[in-house]
């Protein structure tokens, strides 16, 4: 009696240790394919982390080379606001005050023989509406470069751009402030 019992007893001990070993392979087999597949999504991130690593170097890169190219550019700047060459309201034509300061800054740019850019600024009061002074501040900046042309500085090497009344220099509620305000800026840039 004994004997069949340790039969049955060691069969089912062979069966469940077959059981054991077959549902630990099992097990291992699927941790393995998960593992695979979740190193494949890791690999997939850390190759995007990377290209974003290196996008981003790039742009900061850009940005200190911008800002070196950038450094000392700025040489100086000619206002013209002072009460010889302040523009009248809602004009725009060169008094012949201001065409004598412009033609002595063309002077001073050709005796300093120097490659430069001149960026030129119209500004207004605040009187008129935003898209009126918008354009007469255009009207300004634009007399200034054609007075300036003429006298031999290259078009190519002049902008001009129009803040209108968003750039004041002085209150707006006062007529000096609005004559004061009533100006061209010209930056020498290098």
């Amino acid at each position: 009696m004994t004997q069949p019992r340790f039969r049955a007893a060691a069969v089912t001990g062979v069966v469940l240790l077959a059981g054991f070993v077959t549902t630990g392979c099992a097990s291992h087999k699927f941790v393995r394919e998960n593992i695979a597949v979740v190193d494949g999504r890791v690999s997939q991130v850390d190759g995007r982390v990377t290209q974003v690593e290196g996008t981003a170097g790039e742009a900061l890169t850009r940005a200190n080379a911008a800002h070196k190219l950038a450094e000392g550019k700025f040489l100086y700047e000619v206002v013209l606001s002072d009460d010889s060459v302040k523009f009248p309201t809602n004009r725009h034509a060169l008094s012949p005050e201001a065409e004598q300061r412009l033609a002595e800054l063309a002077q001073r740019l050709k005796g300093e023989n120097r490659n430069v850019y001149l960026e030129i600024q119209g500004h207004t009061d605040a009187t008129g509406t935003p898209d009126y002074n918008e354009k007469l501040g255009e009207a300004r900046a634009e007399a200034v470069r054609r007075y300036l042309s003429k006298q031999g500085v290259a078009l190519n090497r002049m902008a001009t751009i129009s803040y209108g009344e968003d750039a004041p220099v002085a209150p707006n509620d006062a007529a000096d402030g609005r004559a004061q305000n009533r100006r061209v800026a010209i930056v020498v840039l290098s």
